[in-house]
């Protein structure tokens, strides 16, 4: 984590004061100061990638060039309670081939860390969006940490190209009027801490 200066101090400091959703200088902020993303990209990087790192209201983070490609070749039924990992093809690529109405699980490359008084909602980029492909993530809550496991689901009736190391969603950080009594920490959620990308849990 790097040292502040002075403007980012304040920048932080005004932080324990303004509810809503933050801007750039206050998600750099608690980057800096508490680690909330790591590795962190201070301005948002194209030169021919689909862009990641910090907006104007928001951070796009990137899938890892680690995928589970959904398959079904033991005719398996998709249970959430029973969910198994035979169910899935992994593969280890720069860029990953969707099968038709079909999915992958992948994760950001980005591990977060999560306040107490934030919460994080997840929206896919407009880049994929526009080509079928939809990125679902549930809300990060506060104070998760952990690589963020993204489903990418392929709507079209062809396959379907993703990229990884470059932007695939764009996570946006509201900070609460005051801190939740319980957090995702102090409920030791299943998914607390987890690296990678994580299946199902019961």
């Amino acid at each position: 984590m790097e040292t502040l200066k002075d403007n980012d101090a304040q920048d932080f400091k005004d932080l324990a004061t303004l509810p809503g959703i933050l801007a750039d200088h206050q998600i750099r902020s608690l980057a800096k100061k508490e680690g909330m993303i790591e590795p962190f990209e201070e301005k948002q990087k194209r030169e021919g990638n689909i862009s990641f790192g910090l907006s104007s209201y928001g951070y796009d983070a990137r899938c890892a060039p680690d995928f589970k490609i959904f398959t079904n070749v033991d005719n398996a039924i998709v249970d959430p309670k029973d969910f198994s990992a035979q169910s899935f093809v992994d593969r280890k690529t720069d860029v990953c081939i969707i099968p038709p109405n079909s999915f992958v699980l992948t994760h950001t490359v980005e591990y977060f860390r999560i306040p107490k008084d934030v919460l994080v909602i997840c929206l896919g980029k407009s880049t994929y969006a526009r080509c079928g492909l939809i990125v679902n993530v549930t809300p990060l809550e506060p104070g998760w940490e952990g690589h963020v496991t993204l489903e990418i689901s392929n709507t079209t009736p062809l396959p379907a190209r993703v990229y990884a190391n470059e932007g695939i969603a764009q996570f946006l950080f509201f900070k609460g009027s005051t801190a939740c009594e319980t957090s995702y920490a102090d409920r030791s959620g299943k998914y607390m801490g987890q690296r990678g990308v994580t299946l199902p849990r019961l």
